[in-house]
């Protein structure tokens, strides 16, 4: 039986992927590592900043002081003026705030970048206090402490909870915490979820109260 459903935000609620891989392409472009935002997309996807910087330093040597800082508040910046929700995402939330689930939103951006995201995109009362950065758990995806928090927070056992994700990363944090996993990306061993509108009706069908 689901009686909560955790969200990623960036690709499942929040159509933001490509503004971040942009300005990380263009950032890191400037330190001598040529990317693209597809090139950026395929190095970082799902990636927390910490997670990030080990690898840029393997490409580009130490960063200077405060990269990190500077490259969150440019991404945050561009999200206040670009950012939009994918396509389905307020019906799927409006369905299951009328199904009574709890929701909790789980990502591996900085804390004041997802609370920007979610009043931006009206999504914030959703989820009331359950808006959950890597900032807030000992560790990021793809460990499983965003998930557990946020089933804890939902008042819901981790088996119980739906975890919705769009990539490895998190599909590797859901199943480590012990929830149930759709993706909206086929092919990372998850049930896919074509339609994020249809989101209720999957999760009635494939896990029916009982």
């Amino acid at each position: 039986m689901i009686r909560a459903v955790l969200f990623d935000c960036d690709g499942v609620l929040a159509d933001s992927e490509s503004i971040a891989n942009r300005i990380a392409a263009e950032e890191l472009t400037a330190l001598g590592w040529a990317l693209d935002a597809h090139g950026a997309q395929q190095e970082f996807l799902g990636l927390s900043l910490p997670d990030m910087c080990p690898l840029i330093e393997r490409r580009v040597g130490r960063l200077p002081a405060g990269w990190g800082i500077a490259l969150s508040e440019r991404i945050a910046q561009a999200m206040a003026e670009e950012v939009q929700p994918m396509p389905g995402a307020a019906a799927a939330l409006h369905s299951v705030a009328a199904a009574g689930l709890p929701m909790a939103v789980c990502s591996n951006s900085a804390r004041a970048e997802l609370a920007m995201k979610m009043r931006v995109l009206g999504f914030a009362t959703f989820f009331g206090p359950r808006i959950f950065s890597f900032q807030d758990v000992p560790r990021p995806k793809p460990a499983p402490d965003l998930y557990t928090t946020a089933a804890q927070a939902c008042g819901a056992p981790p088996a119980h909870c739906l975890v919705v994700e769009d990539s490895a990363t998190g599909v590797a944090a859901g199943l480590a915490a012990g929830c149930r996993v759709v993706s909206l990306v086929p092919g990372l061993g998850v049930p896919h979820l074509p339609d994020l509108a249809g989101l209720l009706g999957f999760a009635m069908e494939a896990h029916p109260a009982g």
